[in-house]
């Protein structure tokens, strides 16, 4: 098989990744970007995307070598155009938390929990707002939606990224029909020339063909990939994620640990309840996965060592990035397991999970506090998980079983040190593979290799276990009794500081 390409939209960087016919990453390229904060709304401008994505695909070596493609981007969030494709209002990205009256209205409506985030959200919040675009919209989709379209001329995604735009129904594979009916219903005294089937995009599940990359879509990428390649559903980066660490069969799942971070856990059977915490989402082929996600991980401690490092060069010193990274989280080791009384909120942007609309990291101690550096950096990478937890905590309590989680994401690139650490969290092993660091884009080539084979009748947890993970080598590393006592009492402490962090967020 020749190459397949993976090209994933994160937040903070766009990067496009190759595998052979072993499934090995051969080639990779990437890009920079950030949110905008603009208007009261997170954001990206859509023109950056085709300069991004042509800048990481002109890195990747062999282009003409491809044989089949796929896009991912970060999941949620809201992008409506008109019967041309022409966008509406700028794309409302999944870091705003912005859609509380919609979410919580569409929650009690559907009895099933609808985050802020989601498309669907945004989309009714817009109607709760008046807002003029609405009666215009004639396409709906999410970044990774916007991007296949765009070069192959198809309007859908695939049932992973659908999950987060709509509830799906596991059974049928496609967007639940009574909670399609439920909206519709809503909305009618509205007078809306459209119903919501109307505008989102199809569902196609793993190894569907999801059409071929047009003479339109080559010429926005100006000649860098060759018209005809075949593409995968597009698919989120928590689908990406999953299969990028083979976890998409039950009772196991993944952490996602970047920017953002995000649990998926494959269910066995239905929850129980519904949790506002929880989101109920699909693996790519469609089974049913608990999601705990939460807006913030590492972009406090990325502020933190950047801070350090330019005190470093005070004294002459000026260590790499990635050296610096290292030694402060080895440095983290050297603290007290329960970082000594030292407390971080990390929160730059609000949290769904704990009900907070707006972020201000802190760093709180008392008195009596041992506030060392080790401490510190280790209170620091607690903070990255600990809003995880609290969603976990609420999985273990619906009796939710984990044989195995696997991570992957720049959490994890210092050996050991963020695995110990998450199964702590988390309560169960982790396991770092040696492809942890591609994450998405990779996953998203495995995908893209996999629709060649969708001839062969295999399912897509056969072909991740029996052909791309055989033989793969990894680490494992399971709970400490030490580490799980520490991380419940910084927990515990946690807790009471998010009350500081509600009046922090309030006043300053």
């Amino acid at each position: 098989m020749k190459t397949c390409l993976g090209v994933e939209f994160g937040s903070t960087r766009i990067k496009a990744v190759t595998v052979d016919g072993a499934f090995r990453p051969v080639s990779s390229g990437d890009y920079t970007w950030a949110s905008r904060y603009e208007n009261g709304v997170w954001t990206y401008p859509l023109e950056e995307v085709w300069t991004g994505l042509k800048a990481a695909l002109a890195q990747v070596k062999d282009r003409d070598g491809i044989a089949a493609a796929g896009v991912s981007a970060m999941m949620h969030g809201y992008l409506a155009f008109d019967s041309e494709w022409n966008l509406l209002v700028p794309f409302r990205t999944w870091q705003n938390t912005i859609t509380g009256p919609a979410a919580a209205e569409l929650t009690e409506l559907f009895g099933f929990n609808i985050p802020q985030r989601w498309s669907i959200a945004h989309l009714y919040q817009a109607m709760l707002n008046d807002e003029p675009h609405v009666p215009h919209i004639a396409h709906l989709t999410t970044l990774a939606g916007y991007i296949h379209h765009q070069l192959t001329g198809v309007h859908a995604v695939g049932v992973g990224e659908a999950s987060g735009m709509f509830p799906i129904d596991s059974q049928t594979r496609n967007y639940d029909a009574g909670m399609l009916e439920k909206f519709n219903a809503l909305v009618a005294r509205r007078g809306l020339p459209w119903r919501l089937e109307d505008l989102l995009p199809r569902v196609l599940t793993a190894g569907e063909d999801a059409g071929a990359l047009t003479p339109e879509g080559a010429a926005l990428l100006e000649g860098l990939l060759p018209a005809g390649i075949p593409f995968a559903p597009a698919e989120g980066d928590a689908g990406t994620g999953m299969v990028a660490t083979n976890a998409v069969a039950p009772r196991t799942g993944n952490v996602s640990a970047g920017t953002s971070i995000f649990s998926m856990v494959v269910l066995e059977r239905p929850l129980r309840e519904v949790h506002e915490e929880i989101d109920l989402v699909t693996t790519p082929a469609g089974a049913p996965v608990a999601m705990v996600h939460c807006n913030n991980c590492t972009g406090d401690t990325n502020a933190w060592v950047s801070l350090l490092g330019e005190a470093a060069r005070l004294f002459g010193a000026d260590p790499e990035p990635g050296e610096l990274y290292t030694k402060l989280y080895q440095k983290s080791l050297e603290g007290e397991a329960d970082c000594g009384g030292v407390l971080v909120c990390n929160y730059l942007a609000g949290e769904g999970v704990t009900h907070l609309d707006a972020g201000r990291p802190l760093v709180a101690r008392t008195p009596e506090t041992r506030f060392t550096l080790a401490n510190f950096f280790r209170a620091q990478l607690y903070a990255t998980m600990a809003t995880l937890k609290l969603g976990m905590d609420i999985l273990a309590q619906e009796g939710v079983a984990i044989d195995s989680l696997t991570g992957h994401g720049g959490l994890f690139k210092t050996p050991l040190v963020g695995q110990r650490y998450m199964a702590a969290a988390c309560g169960a092993p982790v396991t770092c593979m040696e492809t942890a660091g591609e994450g998405g884009p990779y996953g998203m080539a495995l995908l893209a290799a996999y629709l060649l084979l969708r001839g062969e009748g295999e399912s897509l947890e056969a072909f991740l276990s029996q052909r791309v993970f055989v033989g793969v080598s990894g680490s494992t590393v399971r709970p400490q009794e030490a580490d799980l006592a520490g991380f419940n009492a910084y927990i515990r402490r946690y807790t009471a500081l998010l009350e500081v962090e509600k009046t922090a967020a309030a006043v300053l």
